[in-house]
Formats: structure tokens, sequence, C-alpha cells
């Protein structure tokens, strides 16, 4: 088997890497809603991520010619927005921690379980997140939202393997408590 990947859009692409607007368009709607969903992961606030949105697909479709069919065209742009996005913090400076200190005995494995009458709707799970500290709701998009694995997200964000896993323990874990303590105010937006 070659190392090429087949796209289900390869036809698609290559005529928006010809520069047919209808392609770009096509790929536009094909992919920016899942793109903007990352985009407001990462950045926590809507009107940041609809912008970086727009940032996100001037630069893959400047840099569209460049895409060899190594990997889907999704995972290729999905690590242009994570790129853009992390980028972004970095410029903003805002303070993203990463503790690096390793867990104590009362945080190891996964959080306690959900009662049972707590009312899980993907809204709540979402605005749970969204109060995250920066550094766990990173980790934890990037874990559980997006596939990446500890040694991958330990080399986008430049922190160790352990500091990954342990955020992502942590966010799990604080996850729990917000919706435990129904800290969710479900019709507030960014």
């Amino acid at each position: 088997m070659s190392g090429i990947s087949t796209d289900i859009h390869q036809s698609v692409i290559n005529r928006a890497k010809e520069g047919n607007p209808q392609a770009l368009h096509q790929l536009y709607e094909l992919y920016s809603k899942a793109m903007f969903n990352i985009c407001c992961r990462i950045l926590n606030n809507t009107a940041d991520a609809e912008d970086m949105l727009q940032e996100v697909f001037i630069e893959a479709f400047g840099k569209l010619n460049s895409f060899r069919f190594e990997s889907t065209f999704g995972a290729w742009l999905k690590r242009i927005t994570i790129n853009k996005c992390i980028n972004e913090l970095k410029k903003k400076k805002v303070p993203v921690e990463y503790n690096e200190t390793l867990p104590n005995s009362s945080d190891q494995g996964y959080p306690d379980e959900l009662p049972e009458d707590i009312n899980l709707t993907v809204e709540r799970i979402k605005h749970a997140m969204a109060l995250l500290p920066d550094g766990y709701r990173i980790v934890f998009s990037l874990y559980m939202m997006e596939g990446y694995d500890h040694e991958e997200i330990a080399a986008i964000l430049n922190i160790s393997q352990s500091t990954s896993k342990t955020q992502l323990m942590r966010a799990r874990k604080k996850i729990v408590e917000i919706l435990k303590m129904g800290q969710i105010n479900v019709t507030s937006k960014n």
C-alpha cells in the first residue's frame, strides 16, 4: 500500500488548486463548520473563532498547491487550524499555563462517576469546557475532540507528554465537578 491517501474530495481539491472559485467555495462549505468548532474550542470566544476561521481558509487556500494528498484534506486543514489558533493565543500573550507537577494521589485516574440525575447535554458539556482554564481546555480539546495523542499534543504545545496527560486528567475531573455543581448557564454566549 502506498503512502498516498485517497481523499473523497480529490476532484474538488484539484479544481480548487487550479483556481476554480466554485471549487474553493465548495471546500469552504465542506470544512468550515468543523474548523469553526475547533477554533471555538481552542480560542473560547465566538467572535475570535469567526475571525480565525477566515484566516485559516485564507492561509489554506494560499498554500493549496502544497497539499500533496499525503493525508486527507480535512486532516491537513485541521492541522493548519490548530496551529493558527495556538499561535494566536501565543501572539495575544494569553496566559496559558500548563502545570508540570505530577498529580497527587487524589488526582489519580478518572474522576468520580456522574450522578444519574445530572442532565447531560451537548450544550452543558460545551459550556463546562468553556469554563475550564485555557491549558486544560486546549489539551482536552486536542485529545478528546480532535483525536490527537499525548505525543502529538506535547509537540504541538511544546510541553511534555506527562504534562499533557496531567492536564487531560485534571480537565476531566474539573468538567465532572462543574457538571455536579451545576455551574452552567447554557443561555450565555461568548
